[in-house]
């Protein structure tokens, strides 16, 4: 069933869980995480960026709502990291249900002034916002943007932020990397850091970046408070990778000889995700 990202999100915030935000760029891992979400019976949110959805145009989007519409558990899809007014516009037009307005490389002023605009319009029309301050770091170059340095969230700002805009979801920096994280670079959260802004915001947190950290950190983000957590990385590098194997026999030309074996690769990853953000059955409470 389709669903809004605040009520979706709203649940998990009280049962401390974290929704997954599975980032889709064609039908057939589309297809496979709706799949695996219904299998494990776990919420879903379909995240699908700009740069993706250049990818697969807008007609995707009817597809993902049926669907959604279909499903056995609660589902939002969503526009991820819009990071302009025009941005978020096209994704009402196109049929999203929530969106990201991404301004945090923006002066705390002008985010919170983008924000407050993307909200306003958002509101009217049903949509749910997710709002970000402090900066994501960059990993890689197939990943989404991010910054050089990493800006972590600062409480004191959350609070106002939250406070000024009106977003209905907030996603903070405590030390995640888009994309996959170079080999010499150990991944940290600062989890205080975390407790600290979830003991004074009271909307769901987002964890961006959530590819390639430590289980166990994950696992303990979500226990102090982290309501979602955007996968992009590996579930594609696990459907990529496998497809490069499947492609060495010459003779296959079929999609349904060769995305079989890599929707399954990447439905692996993604169960293992959804069992590591405590996400499996919950669907039982909407």
């Amino acid at each position: 069933m389709l669903l809004s990202g605040k009520d979706l999100l709203g649940v998990a915030n009280k049962h401390y869980f974290a929704i997954p935000a599975f980032n889709i760029s064609d039908y057939a891992m589309m297809k496979g995480i709706f799949e695996i979400s219904e299998e494990k019976q776990s919420p879903l949110l379909i995240a699908i960026h700009p740069d993706e959805l250049s990818h697969t145009g807008a007609a995707l989007l009817p597809s993902v709502l049926y669907w959604a519409h279909h499903a056995t558990v609660p589902v939002t899809v969503h526009l991820d990291h819009g990071t302009t007014y025009e941005h978020i516009l096209k994704g009402i037009q196109a049929g999203f249900n929530s969106a990201m307005i991404d301004g945090s490389m923006l002066s705390f002023e002008d985010n919170v002034a983008i924000s407050q605009k993307v909200v306003a319009t958002a509101h009217t029309v049903g949509l749910s916002v997710e709002g970000e301050l402090g900066t994501i770091g960059n990993g890689d170059e197939e990943a989404e943007a991010g910054s050089s340095t990493i800006i972590y969230t600062k409480p004191d700002d959350a609070v106002r932020f939250v406070k000024e805009t009106g977003v209905d979801s907030l996603a903070i920096a405590i030390g995640t990397f888009h994309g996959l994280y170079p080999k010499a670079m150990k991944p940290e959260l600062k989890l205080d850091l975390l407790s600290e802004i979830k003991s004074r915001v009271s909307l769901p947190l987002v964890l961006h970046g959530g590819s390639n950290n430590p289980d166990d950190e994950i696992a303990e983000a979500v226990k102090r408070g982290i309501n979602k957590i955007n996968i992009s990385s590996d579930i594609k590098l696990a459907y990529h990778n496998e497809m490069r194997k499947v492609l060495e026999d010459p003779s296959l030309r079929e999609p349904n000889s060769i995305q079989p074996r890599c929707v399954a690769a990447m439905k692996k990853v993604a169960a293992q995700k959804i069992d590591l953000f405590q996400t499996a059955g919950k669907a039982s409470l909407y």
